[in-house]
């Protein structure tokens, strides 16, 4: 596909040229909407799951059960996106979200739902998004050019927050009529996702993978990261903070047991992260990081773990999500400055392989998170789960800067010799 041609082409150094792309709005709408859509069917699922067994053990089963098909799907869902039609593949993963929310609305109105209905419902979700987020990931640099893409990643990711500040909330107040209503409002959001994918226009043609499939190209990704210490050390930097240190999962305990509030308070918890999140992503977009970026990014996820600590020994729900504030904003830097890396150090043809097994890991650090949170407030309690993992996190960033010093003395994000 030529270029666009220069009088049209938004200059890469101004801070709102990327958005002001036609394009690039599409795709942040596109996002915008999936992410909130899968959002508010996250409040719900927390809140049934755990007004169904009270069980903090079952809200840590549903991060699991979410997180396997990841696993399982990780060869297939990275091959398939460097092959095939990546709109095409982003499209049907959403139509296929849509169905699976309003088979949980139509299950929630009915009445019958238990919480292994939950859980398959879960499952055939965690499946979908196996191949949606890595294929949506990969499809960002064909959007744009490659002089805009560090300013796309931190406006994509402002989506991303804006959806998670509004998906929660809405969710949260949405369940007062019921989880059906919130499942239903998700289904609809997934349709408007695929509708605007089906419009997406593209600045460049993806490099698609031609070479037959074989051992070698299914664990592509694997090998390329292995063979990036940047890249490997921080992917597995974001896996091992956020699996300690992440308490998603004990919110709904700390909503109703600890800060003694209600579905409300627990949607307001869910998106004071996001808030965090979304003024640095935004302030990352207009100010993007220029020097010492390896530097920022250990401090970044220091900070991360001293705000888990404030939030784990917090009582009273505005200290609560001002602790949350802070953690969302410190994750959105190391987000950003990863989410860059793998995008500018990785080949057009290999980054659906790269990206999914960077998904993977990001999963595991969620999901996973979620499971041993649930698993650790089942021996220690929730404050005492979510204190070791603040302490853990820190622990991580100490042994990390020692083994991977060429992502700590990282300066800038297009330093690396291997960068497209």
């Amino acid at each position: 596909m030529p270029p666009t041609p220069a009088s049209s082409t938004p200059s890469a150094s101004d801070p709102d040229s990327v958005f002001r792309d036609p394009g690039f709005r599409m795709f942040w709408c596109a996002r915008l909407c999936t992410t909130i859509g899968y959002q508010i069917l996250t409040v719900a699922v927390g809140w049934q799951m755990y007004d169904l067994t009270g069980d903090p053990l079952m809200l840590g089963l549903v991060g699991l059960v979410q997180f396997l098909p990841s696993v399982v799907l990780l060869l297939m869902s990275g091959h398939v996106a460097d092959r095939f039609d990546r709109r095409q593949i982003v499209r049907i993963c959403q139509l296929t979200e849509a169905a699976i929310a309003l088979g949980m609305a139509a299950a929630s109105l009915a009445g019958w739902v238990r919480h292994e209905h939950i859980f398959v419902f879960v499952a055939l979700l965690g499946a979908t998004r196996a191949f949606e987020t890595p294929t949506l990931q990969a499809l960002l640099p064909s959007v744009v050019t490659p002089r805009q893409l560090p300013r796309a990643v931190a406006l994509s990711s402002s989506a991303t927050q804006t959806a998670i500040i509004v998906g929660p909330a809405l969710g949260g107040f949405a369940y007062v009529a019921g989880p059906g209503v919130v499942y239903g409002i998700g289904a609809l959001l997934f349709l408007a996702a695929a509708t605007l994918i089906t419009l997406l226009k593209l600045r460049q043609r993806p490099q698609r993978l031609t070479a037959p499939v074989s051992i070698s190209t299914l664990f592509a990704g694997f090998a390329y990261i292995r063979s990036r210490p940047v890249l490997l050390g921080a992917i597995s930097l974001d896996l091992f903070a956020v699996l300690l240190g992440g308490a998603t999962a004990l919110l709904p305990i700390y909503a109703r047991d600890i800060l003694h509030t209600g579905p409300w308070g627990l949607g307001l918890l869910r998106s004071s992260p996001a808030i965090g999140a979304l003024a640095t992503a935004i302030w990352l977009a207009r100010h993007p990081l220029e020097r010492k970026v390896g530097r920022v990014m250990f401090g970044a996820v220091a900070l991360f773990g001293l705000a888990t600590i404030c939030f784990g020994l917090s009582t009273l729900l505005p200290l609560s999500m001002l602790a949350l504030v802070v953690l969302g904003a410190s994750d959105m830097i190391s987000v950003v400055v990863r989410s860059t890396l793998v995008q500018l150090d990785t080949p057009d043809d290999m980054r659906g392989r790269v990206g999914a097994v960077n998904s993977v890991f990001i999963g595991a650090s969620n999901q996973l998170g979620e499971f041993e949170s649930g698993v650790t407030a089942a021996w220690l309690g929730p404050v005492g789960a979510v204190l070791l993992g603040g302490i853990g996190t820190l622990v991580v960033v100490a042994v990390w800067m020692r083994l991977f010093p060429a992502l700590a003395n990282r300066n800038r994000l297009h330093d690396s010799p291997g960068a497209t």
